[in-house]
């Protein structure tokens, strides 16, 4: 499972399993990247949901 953030500073791919862990970074500096760690840690079982109900697995 992972998740992709998208914003007019850059784009970056996160993995949320089996821990949330960055795949892949465009444009973003360290301090933006920590930024959006937190807020998928502090959204991860939202994120995890949302993964499912659209995947069905």
């Amino acid at each position: 499972m992972h998740v992709h953030v998208i914003s007019g500073d850059g784009e970056a791919k996160f993995w949320l399993d089996p821990e949330v862990e960055l795949a892949k970074n465009y444009k973003y500096s360290r301090q933006q990247l920590k930024q959006i760690e937190s807020l998928i840690e502090v959204n991860y079982n939202e994120l995890i949901d949302a993964w499912q109900k659209h995947f069905g697995s």
